[in-house]
C-alpha cells in the first residue's frame, strides 16, 4: 500500500490540499490520509473549515508521498517550523515530495529546492527565488522526486500528476473524468500574463493585507 499523507496546519487553503486529495483518494492501492502536528481539528486560512488530522508528524517515519499546501502561514517560517522539520525528516523516504501554491514555501525552508526550478503563486515568486529555487510560471514543475504547483485550483493538476505517476496514464485519465475535470472558466484572467495590470494590482494588494 503506497502511503500519501496530505499537510495540515493552521491558516491552509482549503483547495490547495483538497485538490490532490479528491484525485488521489479513490485510486487503488494508495492509503491517503491528512497529517499534522498533532491529531484532530485544522481550520484553514477562512477560521470557516476545517479538515481533521488522522496522524501526527511524529508518528510518522516514512512516506512514499507528502503533499504540502500553501495557505497564510508561511510569511513567519523559519527552519524550527513543525511543518518544515517534518518535511526536512521525511523528505529522504519519500518516491514523491510535493507542494501546491505557497506550500513550496515550507519545501524551500527545509532545503528541498535548494537550485531547483519550482513554482508556486504567482504572488510569491520573489519569496521562493530568495530561499534558493529558480522559479518559474510553469503549472506543474517535476525535477527528480520533487513535483511543485502553481496557485491554488493547479493542486488539481498535480494530483493527476502523481496518479500518473504511482498508477499509470488509463488511471490518471479515469480519475480526470470520473471528477469531470474539464476547465472552461467564464473568464480568462486566471494568471498575472491574462489578466489586466488593474486587476493584478488589487489582488496583489488584498494579499498583501492578509500577510
Amino acid at each position: 500500500m503506497t502511503k500519501i499523507g496530505l499537510v495540515l496546519y493552521p491558516q491552509f487553503t482549503a483547495l490547495d490540499i483538497v485538490g490532490p486529495f479528491q484525485t488521489l483518494v479513490d485510486v487503488p492501492g494508495l492509503d491517503v490520509f491528512f497529517v499534522a502536528e498533532s491529531v484532530g481539528p485544522v481550520t484553514d486560512h477562512t477560521g470557516r473549515l476545517v479538515l481533521n488530522a488522522t496522524h501526527a508528524f511524529s508518528e510518522i517515519e516514512a512516506l512514499d508521498v507528502v503533499v504540502v499546501p500553501g495557505g497564510f502561514a508561511d510569511r513567519v517560517l523559519d527552519e524550527n517550523n513543525a511543518v518544515v522539520q517534518f518535511v526536512k525528516r521525511i523528505h529522504p523516504t519519500t518516491q514523491w515530495t510535493t507542494s501546491v501554491c505557497t506550500g513550496s514555501i515550507f519545501l524551500a525552508h527545509a532545503g528541498v529546492l535548494n537550485g531547483l526550478v519550482a513554482t508556486t503563486h504567482w504572488g510569491s515568486y520573489d519569496r521562493l527565488t530568495a530561499l534558493g529555487a529558480v522559479a518559474t510560471s510553469q503549472r506543474v514543475v517535476q525535477v527528480g522526486k520533487v513535483i511543485t504547483a502553481a496557485g491554488v485550483s493547479s493542486g488539481i493538476d498535480m494530483g493527476l500528476v502523481l496518479v500518473q505517476q504511482l498508477a499509470g496514464d488509463e488511471t490518471a485519465k479515469a480519475i480526470q473524468l470520473a471528477i469531470e475535470y474539464d476547465p472552461q472558466p467564464p473568464f480568462d484572467s486566471g494568471s498575472p500574463a491574462k489578466a489586466t495590470p488593474e486587476l493584478v494590482a488589487l489582488v496583489s494588494e488584498i494579499f498583501s493585507q492578509r500577510g
